[in-house]
């Protein structure tokens, strides 16, 4: 009876060490699910406002040169159509910018 319950013990405790070993092991090695949801949630997220940003760039410049184009020579229309085209392609190059970095930072640390 002593053997069977060393035995017992002695089997549980190795079983015992065994899992936490593992439990810990994949812990370590592996992402957690939510997170990688949510890198992929992000990464979509990312990916569509690229999509929309081109086509918004383009409506605001197109809307810049024909602001300036008919003006009919009024000065302020002609300075707030500059001032968009302007804009809207510092906004578009900051946002292209943005992208690169992040995917810069994304490849040197994963």
């Amino acid at each position: 009876m002593n053997k069977k319950v060393f035995y017992f013990i002695f089997i549980f405790m190795l079983f015992f060490i065994f899992l936490n070993v593992f439990s810990s092991l994949c812990l370590a090695f592996g992402e957690p699910q939510i997170v990688n949801k949510i890198t992929s949630a992000f990464d979509s997220i990312k990916g569509w406002l690229i999509k929309i940003a081109t086509p918004a760039a383009a409506v605001a410049v197109g809307s810049g040169v024909f602001m300036k184009k008919f003006s009919f020579g009024n000065e302020e229309k002609i300075r707030t159509g500059k001032k968009l085209i302007k804009g809207s392609l510092f906004s578009y190059a900051f946002i292209l910018a943005v992208d690169l970095i992040l995917s810069a930072i994304k490849s040197l640390v994963g």
